[in-house]
């Protein structure tokens, strides 16, 4: 009887919280600790949030970082760890979406695709962007400014970062004039404006898939977390930050 009582009582105990690895694009800093706030509150799953570009997250869960989820800013990264058998395919999934804008220090004037003229916007200073043949911010801003016909004349004047928050604070502290980012980050940072959308014809769409990694310690909450990330709620708080639904 108390073998069976013991028994019982095990399978009515709640299911331990789990404490879980979120390696995440530099441009989901905000909404995504908001959102594992609500989940952690409903689900009682701790996420350990990382943040960085999206190559050098890749990079390192290509090196066997200890990560359980990975949420890139663009598909490439994710690619390159699926082809490594870093992440497990049947979990990926586009789960966001962004937009790539030019913002400039403070109250700048707006302009238009059609008189973008950056060389003379920026004179003598800088335009901030994410590292162009690695981190996806700079990827996406190079193939709009290349389509635009203003990077042969833009490329020397680049001022190169990590990621692209650190291209938004260069910026917002006004050592570059001007800058390109996601429109998320722009929301974030009221010491700049947008100046331009750039057209989404104007460079790859810019998609934030993520995925569990095949070393997940915590298989189960990330895919859980992952799952979660799409729901209306979830959904909802990315909206507030910008961001538009996946795939």
């Amino acid at each position: 009887m108390l073998r069976a009582l013991a028994l019982l009582a095990l399978l009515a105990a709640p299911a331990q919280a789990a404490d879980f690895t979120v390696f995440a694009a530099a441009s989901l800093r905000d909404a995504l600790t908001e959102a594992a706030t609500v989940h952690e509150a409903s689900s009682g799953d701790h996420a350990t949030l990382v943040f960085a570009g999206s190559s050098a997250l890749a990079r390192q869960i290509e090196a066997g970082a200890p990560a359980d989820l990975f949420v890139s800013a663009n598909t490439d990264w994710m690619d390159t760890l699926e082809q490594a058998g870093r992440i497990d395919p049947a979990t990926r999934a586009d789960v966001l979406g962004n937009a790539l804008v030019l913002i400039g220090h403070g109250s700048a004037a707006p302009v238009t695709p059609d008189t973008l003229d950056l060389p003379a916007l920026l004179g003598d200073g800088r335009l901030a962007m994410a590292l162009v043949n690695a981190v996806p911010a700079g990827i996406y801003g190079r193939a709009a400014l290349e389509s635009l016909g203003q990077w042969d004349a833009v490329a020397p004047l680049v001022a190169q970062t990590d990621n692209v928050r650190a291209a938004l604070a260069l910026v917002a502290t006004g050592e570059a004039p001007y800058g390109i980012v996601y429109a998320t980050d722009a929301a974030a940072e009221p010491q700049v404006s947008v100046v331009m959308t750039f057209p989404q014809g104007s460079h790859p769409p810019i998609t934030y898939p993520g995925a569990v990694t095949t070393d997940a310690a915590q298989p189960q909450a990330a895919t859980a977390f992952l799952t979660w990330m799409q729901t209306p709620q979830a959904q909802a708080i990315f909206a507030r930050h910008g961001f538009t639904a996946g795939g």
